[in-house]
């Protein structure tokens, strides 16, 4: 994968004789979020779970990539999932904005894609928001977990998926195979 850190240094030996001028230049224009995605890319990469698959449209843009997600158990057996991840410019005091780009039947993402995972909220009741020590490899953790351990039915964003849920469990199981079997193939 290209990176960041690799690409400034391609630009600065593009720059000729002001290379040197330039390259000190080019490294103090570099923001402090893009140093950190160049480290935490490659922790993320090397951490991901069996589940997940990332990939940069652009790999000089390590602030924009799309995760799928496979689940191997539980409701959402055999769909994959799209997230589109991008990481603002004020990474890592604020969290990534994340999105489900593939429609699901889900108390805690709902059909138009937004999603209740608590990391991914800048102030959080509970204490378990976004804190500056949380890296992307949480984000993806936390995305996967969604699908297991951290669907949660007591406290939905989507309350009619819950509500179905807690109404008729195989005819909410259903409703997700449907859902899976129209937009998550």
């Amino acid at each position: 994968m290209l990176t960041l850190a690799s690409k400034l240094k391609r630009d600065d030996g593009l720059k000729g004789s002001r290379a040197s001028a330039a390259a000190s230049d080019s490294t103090r224009r570099v923001s402090v979020r893009d140093r950190l995605l160049v480290k935490e890319v490659a922790e993320l990469e090397a951490n991901l779970p069996c589940t997940c698959k990332v990939h940069f449209p652009d790999p000089n843009k390590l602030h924009y990539f799309q995760l799928t997600v496979t689940p191997d158990e539980g409701y959402y057996q055999g769909g994959k999932f799209q997230f589109e991840t991008e990481v603002p410019d004020a990474y890592n005091m604020v969290p990534p904005k994340v999105k489900c780009l593939t429609r699901i039947w889900h108390p805690n993402i709902t059909e138009t894609g937004e999603i209740c995972l608590s990391l991914l909220r800048e102030h959080s009741i509970d204490g378990t928001g976004w804190a500056p020590t949380r890296t992307l490899k949480d984000v993806v953790w936390g995305l996967n977990s969604l699908f297991t351990d951290l669907l949660n039915f007591d406290d939905p964003l989507n309350i009619e998926a819950a509500e179905h849920h807690l109404r008729d469990k195989e005819d909410f199981r259903s409703k997700v195979e449907d859902y899976i079997r129209r937009y998550a193939r």
